[in-house]
């Protein structure tokens, strides 16, 4: 007969959290892949599909949209650098909410619902209006 220990059964339980996280994660991922995508249609973005590239496809939609490309370039130089990497990324925070601002502006909303962007769950409500919302 085999017996299930207190370990395995806290190895089951921590594979589940996981795969459950992850299903969170993918889910999210999906939602704003399809958010950006409509936005970048909106937008008259010549190319929407750069939303699905993981982690930064919403960011090149953000800024192709706002209309100022040059500004990762010089974020991802600063990033490079030992020492500098730390303040590229604060100021690459700062570059999204600008971006933001400006995305929400050319889509007809107000440029300020970009600060509310910077809280967790409140940004996915925002970026979906901005995505589906009539105006």
């Amino acid at each position: 007969m085999v017996e299930i220990t207190d370990g395995a059964g806290l190895m089951a339980l921590g594979l589940i959290v996981v795969l459950l996280v992850f299903v969170f994660l993918l889910a999210i991922y999906v939602y704003t892949s399809f958010a950006y995508m409509a936005i970048a249609r909106k937008a008259k973005d010549k190319m929407p599909g750069l939303a699905w590239i993981p982690s930064v496809g919403p960011a090149l939609i953000a800024f192709r949209s706002a209309g100022m490309h040059w500004w990762p370039w010089l974020l991802l130089i600063g990033i490079v650098i030992p020492y500098v990497g730390f303040l590229a990324l604060i100021a690459f925070a700062v570059f999204n909410v600008v971006w933001h601002w400006k995305l929400f502006e050319k889509l007809g909303r107000p440029g300020w619902w970009a600060i509310l962007t910077c809280i967790p769950i409140v940004n996915l409500v925002m970026i979906g209006i901005a995505a589906w919302g009539k105006k």
